[in-house]
C-alpha cells in the first residue's frame, strides 16, 4: 500500500510509543475513531502494524525486519524522491557499490539513465534493475542468496567485496538510533555491509524518515563513517544535533 500523510503520522506515533490504544490515536491526530480504525484495518493488513484489544504496536521485534514486499510499498513516494536526490548528485564515469534495500532499489531506477557506471552489488534486484542500462557494467558480488529479498550476504560476498575500492557507497539501512549508531537485523548483512564502506571513498546513506527511532539488533556502523545523508524529511531531535557533530551533510529530497 502507498501510505497517505495521516497513516504515516500514525505509523510514526505508534513507533514513538511502542503500543497505543485507538482513542490516544484519534486525540492525537485530531479524527475520528472510525478513521482511525480504518487507518489500522489497512496498516495491519500490510504488515506494518499489529493489533490488540484496543490499540496497536509495532510489528514484530528488533531481530527482524518486515518482509521486502512490505518494505517496498511503505514511503515508496518518499524513497523515490530520496532516490531522484541521490542520482541527482552522482557524477556520470564513476564506480559504486549499492547494498540492499528497497531504497537502494529505487536509486537503481534513478541511475538508469547515468553514463559510464561501474557498479558492484551484493543486491539481485539492483543488479536486473541496472543490467537495463547499456551504458552501466554490473559486477555482481557471490555468496549466499537470501530467498526473501534477493540479496546476497556471507564469507563469499565479503572476501569479492574486498577487491576493490570504488568512489561512492550507496548504502541503505534499517534503523538509526539516538546514540548515533547504524543498525540492522542480519549479522551476515551487516559483515558485508561494513566491507562496503571500509572499500568507499565516500559513503553516502539513504534513509527515510521512518528509520530514525527504529531500533534494529545489529550495529553495522556509526554516523560518523557516513559522509552524506539522504532522506525524505528533516530528522527529528536529537538527530540534527548528531549529524552535524558527526559532519554529515544532510539533504532532504524534495
Amino acid at each position: 500500500m502507498n501510505t497517505n500523510p495521516r497513516q504515516l503520522l500514525l505509523l510514526e506515533e505508534v513507533r514513538a510509543r511502542k503500543s497505543v490504544t485507538v482513542e490516544q490515536l484519534a486525540a492525537t491526530l485530531s479524527v475520528t475513531l472510525q478513521t482511525v480504525r480504518r487507518d489500522v484495518q489497512r496498516l495491519a493488513e500490510s504488515g506494518l502494524l499489529t493489533r490488540f484489544h484496543g490499540g496497536v504496536r509495532v510489528p514484530g521485534s528488533t531481530v527482524e525486519n518486515l518482509a521486502h514486499t512490505q518494505r517496498e510499498t511503505l514511503d515508496a513516494e518518499g524513497k523515490a524522491r530520496i532516490a531522484r536526490a541521490v542520482a541527482s548528485q552522482v557524477p556520470h564515469d564513476c564506480s559504486l557499490i549499492l547494498n540492499i534495500g528497497t531504497t537502494t532499489e529505487a536509486i537503481a531506477k534513478a541511475l538508469l539513465h547515468h553514463r559510464g557506471l561501474r557498479v558492484i552489488t551484493n543486491n539481485l534486484n539492483v543488479a536486473a534493475i541496472l543490467s537495463s542500462n547499456p551504458e552501466c557494467e554490473v559486477i555482481v558480488a557471490g555468496g549466499v542468496v537470501r530467498t526473501r529479498d534477493r540479496g546476497i550476504v556471507g564469507e563469499a560476498a565479503v572476501d569479492f567485496i574486498r577487491q576493490f575500492k570504488v568512489d561512492i557507497a550507496l548504502i541503505g539501512i534499517s534503523g538509526i538510533e539516538t546514540d548515533g549508531s547504524l543498525r540492522d537485523f542480519d549479522y551476515r548483512e551487516v559483515k558485508v555491509a561494513q566491507t562496503i564502506i571500509e572499500h568507499a571513498r565516500e559513503v553516502w546513506l539513504a534513509a527515510d524518515h521512518s528509520k530514525f527511532n527504529r531500533p534494529a539488533m545489529v550495529q553495522l556502523a556509526t554516523l560518523g563513517q557516513i559522509d552524506r545523508l539522504f532522506t525524505d524529511a528533516p530528522p527529528p531531535e536529537p538527530f540534527p544535533a548528531l549529524l552535524r557533530d558527526a559532519e554529515v551533510l544532510c539533504t532532504v529530497a524534495a
